[in-house]
């Protein structure tokens, strides 16, 4: 029995992180466990301003009820669905808990706009890329609206790191082999139309998910995928390999994942070999 784990913030809980990750718990047999982050430097409030009126105590407490309501909320959908699960409450700095959590998990879910801080962002926030660099199993990104998927696109550069990803991919959520799969790669428009170490690739691809289609576009990879990614609808799912430049580099270019989760709106598999 494999072991997803969801990331949740108790005071704004992700509801497409919980349906996401209840959806494959459910097709996979899997255990599932809610870690709901419960930072202790993480308020819904503005500190400074709840001293100035006095109220400090009153917020604690009702964002202590929100997240006892949120952890009440998800035991309610699992039992609901008859599943495998748990719940946890880490009350350290989340970042540091989710990375410990993940060195024993075999998928990761994780809300695309988690911030677990009172302020919005914008995907990729702060707090994902910071978990994708260090995080020791695979993530599934949640979109900001669950939806069962119907398709898979896999993004192979010939590296080993796109391989793994795949292997990865195919490794825990195996039940997707069913769902139809296209694997994307990108050449210059001077080089052949063939898959990098063609052979050997398609001979992998055939004993995981043998109907795969192959697709290869010629240009500049960045573009090329992002265009051919943006006629997929949002139930598509993207697996991709990520984050492999060490961590002053990443300042200066940013990764696949990146570009991906600030244009499009679906799911994204990411699995890296460090």
């Amino acid at each position: 029995m494999k072991k997803i784990i969801v990331a949740l913030d108790g005071l704004k809980l992700s509801d497409s992180s919980i349906q996401t990750a209840i959806q494959l718990s459910k097709q996979h047999q899997a255990h599932l466990v809610g870690v709901f982050l419960d930072d202790f430097t993480r308020n819904s409030f503005d500190v400074a301003q709840a001293l100035q009126q006095n109220n400090m105590q009153a917020m604690i407490e009702k964002d202590q009820h929100l997240r006892d309501t949120a952890v009440k909320l998800f035991e309610e959908q699992c039992q609901a669905q008859k599943l495998n699960y748990t719940v946890r409450r880490d009350k350290n700095f989340a970042i540091q808990d989710l990375l410990r959590e993940s060195i024993y998990a075999d998928l990761l879910v994780i809300s695309a706009d988690e911030t677990f801080t009172r302020f919005p962002e914008e995907p990729p926030t702060r707090f994902i890329r910071d978990l994708l660099a260090d995080v020791q199993c695979p993530v599934l990104i949640s979109p900001l609206r669950a939806q069962p998927l119907d398709k898979v696109v896999m993004l192979y550069d010939g590296a080993p790191s796109s391989v793994f990803a795949i292997k990865m991919f195919t490794s825990v959520l195996s039940i997707t082999r069913l769902l139809p799969t296209e694997v994307i790669t990108v050449k210059g428009p001077e080089d052949d139309s063939h898959l990098p170490e063609n052979k050997l690739m398609k001979e992998f691809m055939r004993r995981h998910s043998p109907d795969a289609v192959f697709t290869v576009l010629k240009g500049e990879p960045e573009q090329a995928i992002l265009d051919k990614l943006k006629a997929e609808n949002e139930s598509t799912l993207i697996v991709l390999g990520a984050y492999q430049r060490g961590t002053v580099s990443r300042w200066f270019r940013s990764s696949m994942a990146d570009l991906l989760l600030r244009q499009l709106k679906c799911p994204l598999f990411i699995a890296h070999n460090k």
